[in-house]
């Protein structure tokens, strides 16, 4: 997990300043914090990003996009860690954010064929509920886990280069 690693993957930051969905933002936009690639913004990026792919709404890059900018996180990787919630991935995770918001309610849960529409708006608190607590607990494990690798990256390659400069 190193910058290259990051920088590679990155969008030019004049591009997305520039994108016409995002102009709204403005003047927020331009701040560096947004675009550095350190341990500090790569992990509050990872909670933003995280806990923004668990809400079950549309248009969580709206929302991790305005997250990054309130917590001065990296905002492309805030933006991009949204997509972990996909179509694929809806399923497990907004089911299994179902089940712990009813078993925390004390509610029923039915199985995953007998859902329709109106089901859906009936079981709307279980649901936030459980989005909202898994979103939380990854935000607030993700950001000490990406720091603490981020840490013990740059510890190894100090020590690769010092033990290359006694090699020699």
């Amino acid at each position: 997990m190193t910058k290259r690693f990051f920088k590679k993957y990155m969008p030019d930051h004049a591009t997305i300043r520039n994108h016409r969905h995002l102009s709204w933002l403005g003047r927020h936009l331009h701040s560096a914090n947004l675009w550095h690639l350190n341990r500090r913004s790569v992990s509050s990026a990872f909670g933003v990003g995280l806990f923004c792919a668990f809400l079950p709404i549309p248009f969580e890059m709206v929302a991790a996009a305005v997250g990054a900018i309130l917590f001065r996180a990296n905002l492309p990787i805030s933006v991009a860690l949204v997509w972990i919630s996909n179509p694929l991935t809806w399923v497990p995770i907004f089911g299994g954010s179902y089940m712990l918001g009813a078993h925390l309610l004390g509610l029923p849960t039915i199985s995953l064929d007998e859902v329709t529409l109106h089901w859906l708006f009936e079981q709307f608190a279980p649901l936030w509920l459980g989005s909202l607590l898994l979103g939380t607990c990854l935000a607030l494990t993700s950001v000490p886990l990406v720091r603490l690798l981020w840490r013990v990256n740059i510890q190894r390659m100090w020590a690769r280069r010092n033990n290359r400069g006694h090699a020699e």
